[in-house]
């Protein structure tokens, strides 16, 4: 928080002396916010959706609003009250009886719901809105969104000086990093809908020789933040918030240990992972949506991801003063650039998988450009 303060006082230094006094003043009264997580994304803040209420099961009741017939002692009143909340707590509603379920391997969990795509979608486009965020990209068809880069204000302190300078100058608080989420809807052979969340995170850091200037590098992906969204997810598609806590916390790992290695076969690079096609098929559409993959569509049947390469989805902005954007998602022509791949997944037998990466049209590629991007998967599949 120190760096970041510098960091903006070294390029605004009309303000410098102000907020240096500040904090000298406050400096042992900072403190955090209670909320793990705030976030807000770049432009306007959404309202709440009120269509689809965040917790259906549990509702808080306040005293503010009890009403009582005739006289009562206050003894008598917060009696009926506590009361009244104790059979609240027993209607607890678990996330097996709001038709869902936690599925997790190692540090990956997601989302098993016994509904459709298509009635789940709008839910959870409207719990990133709920939750702070902008969509980047909102594709029903394909199930795929992901949001825009956000910053948790939860983590920055909630000291005197924030409170001084108030709301309108709050763009001189800031973590240093952004993250951003892409929601998967996958069907399973099933016929469940399987809902995966995944994280990408930046952060800013001080480059030139007097550590003037500033440029947003990658940082890696935090499965525990990752959990907690599902959780909230879980909560707002109709769980009570214990029982969702509990049900992400204590989900059965069933992971195996994989290996996973790149091999030439017939002459062809090839990620080889020690699983079956459906672990293969889950374990490389997180990898994709974890790194610099834009995933446009996918044919389970097939075994084909069809996606874009981006280099890098950090985007550096000009920054024209205390009140532009900080940071913005990569720009819709740039990843019209972008080239396209085929991804493809394919069984070799019930205990190994084979990948391999073709071009736009299905042919092969070059060991320069296949071999990079397998490497990538490997790292993200392997344990």
């Amino acid at each position: 928080m120190k760096r970041e303060f510098l960091m903006r006082i070294t390029k605004y230094p009309q303000f410098g002396l102000l907020v240096l006094a500040l904090l000298t003043i406050t400096a042992c009264t900072t403190s955090f916010t209670n909320e793990s997580i705030d976030y807000k994304s770049q432009g306007e803040k959404k309202t709440p959706n009120l269509s689809v209420p965040p917790d259906l099961s549990m509702p808080n009741m306040d005293k503010r609003y009890g009403v009582s017939d005739g006289v009562a002692t206050l003894s008598q009143y917060n009696s009926s009250t506590t009361k009244g909340k104790e059979v609240v707590n027993k209607n607890t509603v678990t996330p097996e009886q709001a038709g869902f379920k936690i599925e997790r391997e190692g540090n990956r969990r997601w989302i098993v719901a016994q509904k459709s795509s298509a009635e789940l979608y709008p839910k959870i486009k409207s719990f990133w809105e709920d939750t702070g965020f902008l969509l980047a990209t909102d594709s029903p068809n394909t199930g795929i969104m992901e949001t825009d880069w956000a910053e948790n204000r939860a983590n920055i302190p909630d000291d005197m000086v924030r409170r001084f300078l108030g709301k309108n100058l709050e763009t001189i608080y800031s973590t240093g990093e952004r993250d951003k989420f892409r929601t998967r809807l996958e069907k399973s052979p099933k016929g469940e809908t399987e809902i995966y969340i995944s994280h990408k995170g930046a952060k800013e850091e001080l480059t030139g020789a007097d550590k003037n200037t500033t440029m947003w590098t990658a940082r890696p992906s935090d499965p525990e933040l990752e959990a907690e969204l599902l959780t909230r997810m879980l909560v707002y598609l109709g769980a009570s918030n214990e029982t969702a806590k509990t049900a992400v916390k204590t989900a059965s790992d069933t992971s195996k240990a994989r290996v996973a290695r790149i091999q030439t076969i017939d002459q062809v690079d090839t990620l080889v992972i020690a699983q079956g096609f459906d672990r293969a098929w889950r374990e490389v559409g997180l990898g994709l949506d974890r790194s610099n993959f834009s995933v446009e569509d996918r044919d389970r049947s097939k075994g084909i991801f069809y996606v874009r390469y981006v280099r890098s989805n950090l985007d550096p902005v000009k920054k024209e003063g205390w009140f532009s954007s900080l940071f913005s998602p990569s720009k819709e022509d740039e990843l019209k650039k972008a080239k396209k791949y085929q991804v493809i997944v394919k069984s070799v037998d019930n205990t190994s998988t084979k990948v391999i990466v073709l071009d736009e049209l299905g042919k092969a590629t070059t060991p320069e450009v296949a071999k990079p991007i397998l490497t990538i998967l490997d790292q993200q599949v392997a344990i």
